[in-house]
């Protein structure tokens, strides 16, 4: 997804749909990297400049970053990001950075040839050089360097456990963190001696450097031990050896205050805030009073679904805590709990953002006047092709026409099938950028 010029807004009270598509696609051009990259750029050092960088938005940021660095200053690097997710080149910009593309949220071989190449290119560098780090969401997946004693196997069977555990983001990136020989500040350190300017899109409720993509290029305050209490809970085992060197904290992490980082700087160039606001300024636009309730929710995504819902619902009823007409966004990283398969049931297919509207849907009980729009900003919920769904007054009762029960689909986790067979699911293609979830209700 690109930047487009201004668009007609569609009316909120006979397009309803239209006009929360319109929102999602203002919130995911406020996160483009070409739009505030500029801002946060280094001047050019003496020696040379070394891009890296991994993540969902490492397409568009490496274009961005060759279309505002000066034609004549030095830029080469490698920057890794998910298959299907490098965006068209504009015409007449020169390819200064290398490409590459890997797998999530599962890795796989190429991500970890990927991490080995990026790791080698911080070889020789001098005092007089400048790293610029193109940090994004995925890049957890997209960096993978195991830690010594674990193969590219383990590493993909302990991130689907991970995946599938209803872990949260922050407990996920202390386990990988501690597993890998380039995350939790590992990359930084083997820049040294050269000076390290991260550039990076935050995709995590608090935007905290040191969760987005497992932290690379910043310090990490966890300890061997939180990894150690985060795998034990969710009863996800590692080999021996390795139990052996997180237990004696031999894979400790760099922390702050370590002097590798000194000098270096971390900005946030686009962050769930900023496009949550930007939703809210074009729906007051259009006239619809907008209220964004927080860019940090998480938890069970169903059961987020079913909050907001509750509210969505006083608003529609009794006009409380907000008058109507209005929209209501919220953001963050919501999580989804893998139920068992039971006997002769397909597996599942969706993401948490159409598990939230599954969740939603249950809990609107199909209430006049609501609807709403749910999706990941990057345009992929989970591993699907789509970037998530809608609800809509008539939901429940066209699911039942088409033969789809809402319960089955909740019981295996399968959002895709649900929205599928009406008709409502939202398929936007890769947006090359990542803020996270992204979630709109209309109450007219």
């Amino acid at each position: 997804m690109t930047p487009t010029t201004p668009r007609p807004i569609p009316d909120a009270h006979s397009a309803p749909r239209e006009f929360l598509e319109h929102l999602y696609r203002v919130a995911v051009e406020r996160a483009l990297p070409l739009a505030s990259m500029g801002a946060y750029l280094p001047a050019p050092p003496k020696g040379r400049t070394l891009v890296l960088g991994a993540g969902k938005a490492g397409g568009s940021m490496a274009q961005a970053l060759e279309a505002l660095w000066p034609a004549d200053a030095p830029l080469s690097g490698l920057v890794v990001t998910r298959y299907g997710h490098i965006p068209p080149r504009p015409a007449g910009l020169a390819s200064r950075i290398e490409l590459v593309e890997a797998a999530h949220p599962v890795p796989d071989q190429a991500g970890l040839d990927a991490a080995q190449r990026i790791l080698a290119l911080t070889q020789g560098l001098t005092a007089d050089d400048l790293v610029l780090c193109l940090i994004s969401g995925g890049g957890s997946s997209l960096l993978t360097l195991p830690a010594e004693g674990l193969t590219l196997a383990d590493k993909q069977r302990i991130n689907t456990q991970l995946l599938e555990s209803g872990a949260h983001i922050g407990e996920m990136n202390c386990v990988r963190k501690h597993l890998s020989r380039i995350k939790g500040g590992r990359l930084a350190a083997a820049c040294a001696p050269a000076r390290v300017v991260t550039l990076t899109i935050s995709d995590v409720p608090g935007d905290d450097p040191a969760v987005i993509a497992s932290g690379p290029t910043v310090p990490d305050a966890s300890r061997c031990a939180d990894a150690l209490a985060i795998l034990d809970r969710y009863r996800i085992e590692v080999p021996a050896a390795v139990r052996a060197r997180l237990e004696s904290g031999a894979l400790e992490t760099p922390k702050p205050g370590d002097a590798v980082f000194d000098g270096h700087l971390t900005h946030v160039i686009a962050a769930p805030q900023q496009s949550l606001e930007a939703a809210a300024a074009a729906a007051r636009a259009a006239g619809i009073e907008a209220h964004v309730l927080s860019d940090e929710i998480e938890g069970e995504s169903r059961e987020v679904g079913k909050v907001h819902g509750a509210l969505a619902r006083s608003v529609s009823l009794r006009g409380a805590p907000f008058a109507k007409p209005c929209v209501i966004l919220s953001g963050g990283e919501t999580t989804v709990t893998i139920r068992p398969r039971q006997p002769g049931k397909a597996k599942g297919r969706g993401g948490r953002a159409g598990e939230f509207c599954m969740g939603l849907a249950g809990a609107l009980a199909g209430r006049e006047g609501v609807w709403a729009l749910a999706a990941d900003t990057d345009g992929i919920d989970g591993v699907e092709d789509n970037a998530g769904a809608v609800v809509t007054p008539d939901t429940l009762r066209r699911a039942e026409a088409a033969g789809v029960k809402l319960a089955d689909h909740l019981d295996r986790n399968d959002a895709y099938g649900y929205f599928d067979a009406i008709g409502d699911l939202l398929v936007t293609g890769p947006t090359h950028t990542n803020v996270n979830d992204f979630r709109a209700l209309l109450i007219l």
